[in-house]
């Protein structure tokens, strides 16, 4: 697999330096600054591919942009209301100007209002290094008595409304400001930065869209770009919900083995694909990933390689990010199916033989402790995570393939 790391443009406190020093390939990003539903210039892309190809200091990186992390979906394209149809044309338009210049992964994802969602962003695991955290009490805390949702309480069970009860009274105000702030405004390269108002106006929107209708409106925009996509060479790879499972009463399509195997069957061209994520995809214990990987194998154009520990069998359940080796998926086996899987295309000639990988959500330890970093994106430990997986994956070739 090529080995590749997501930077987050020239504010990342995690340098292209530093990326080199990873011994990474490839880099991962996006234009965060261009809102979704506007176009991203062949400028402003060739802009970045420059920034990615030289140093801090001038010099050549021998690093190439290689996937677009993310090419957001406007929520008004996702709900087919407002001036979708000219965001629509915009996104085509954007991935016209990515073909033109040669960059042949775009991820995306299919969720509204929020992307990625944790409740704590500095949660100390057992090695005392800080992870990211999803705590489904808090979640009702937050959705039940802070945000006040009509109808949240229908969406949890009797013991959750009573222990999210009982935490919200023993909250001090600092606590549930810290808790709002990881929900809707804490995480990098999300793209929101709403007040609770904002949010619930944003929520709104998607009152009465049940799972059938955002399915409905997906492959309706598959339908458009899909085709777009194979004429110039570029293959969508979409991201898996995260969390796998419902959220403040919003419609979720993308979480299970059927869901994709869904979206395949409706698109069934070569560039509809997915973003193998084993964490988000992991949260859920009905997802078997290495089944995933090797069904899905040729679907798979990007890999998120890492683990979280579920704290219990139920969905929705809490779940932490772990070690990338250890938690409740075989990473081994994971890479496994996608090595056989890339040995499988390059026996069969296929162009894109290799997968694009990279660590994620690594914790924060060591000197990036307190430094200031993206909650998940912090330098060490991602290089700690890249670390076991290039072992792991060195290992499995050498003895396996």
């Amino acid at each position: 697999m090529k080995q590749t790391w997501r930077w987050y443009g020239p504010n990342d406190p995690v340098s292209l330096a530093d990326a080199k020093q990873a011994g990474v390939e490839g880099i991962v990003t996006a234009l965060h600054h261009v809102p979704p539903g506007d176009i991203w210039t062949l400028a402003e892309i060739e802009k970045r591919k420059n920034e990615v190809a030289h140093l801090p200091d001038g010099s050549p990186s021998s690093m190439v942009w290689d996937v677009v992390e993310s090419v957001f979906i406007s929520d008004d394209i996702k709900a087919q209301v407002g001036d979708w149809r000219v965001q629509l044309d915009n996104y085509k338009q954007t991935l016209k100007n990515l073909g033109a210049a040669n960059i042949r992964v775009v991820a995306y994802h299919t969720m509204p209002v929020l992307d990625w969602t944790r409740t704590d962003l500095r949660w100390k695991h057992h090695n005392t290094g800080l992870a990211l955290r999803y705590d489904v009490i808090d979640m009702a805390v937050f959705d039940i008595h802070i945000l006040g949702r009509k109808g949240a309480s229908e969406t949890y069970s009797d013991e959750i409304i009573e222990l999210a009860k009982a935490r919200f009274a023993a909250m001090a105000n600092d606590e549930k400001a810290k808790l709002t702030h990881n929900i809707i405004a804490g995480l990098p390269g999300a793209g929101e930065n709403w007040s609770l108002d904002d949010f619930s106006d944003r929520l709104a929107v998607w009152n009465g869209i049940s799972d059938e209708q955002l399915r409905k409106n997906h492959v309706d925009f598959l339908s458009e770009i899909i085709p777009l996509s194979e004429e110039i060479g570029v293959r969508m790879a979409c991201h898996p919900d995260d969390p796998p499972f419902p959220i403040l009463g919003l419609p979720r399509i993308m979480s299970t083995k059927d869901d994709f195997q869904s979206m395949f069957d409706a698109v069934d061209l070569p560039a509809n694909g997915m973003t193998f994520c084993t964490g988000s995809l992991g949260a859920r214990g009905d997802n078997d990933l290495p089944e995933l990987a090797r069904v899905f194998g040729p679907h798979i154009h990007f890999a998120h390689l890492r683990n979280v520990k579920r704290e219990s069998d139920d969905i929705p359940c809490s779940f932490h990010e772990d070690n990338h080796l250890e938690g409740s998926s075989n990473m081994l086996h994971v890479i496994k199916a996608l090595l056989s899987e890339e040995a499988r295309r390059k026996s069969s000639g296929e162009g894109a033989a290799n997968i694009p990988m990279r660590p994620d959500h690594g914790h924060e330890m060591l000197g990036d402790i307190g430094a200031g970093g993206n909650p998940g994106y912090t330098a060490i430990g991602r290089l700690r995570g890249l670390a076991e997986l290039r072992g792991a994956m060195l290992a499995i070739q050498e003895f396996s393939l």
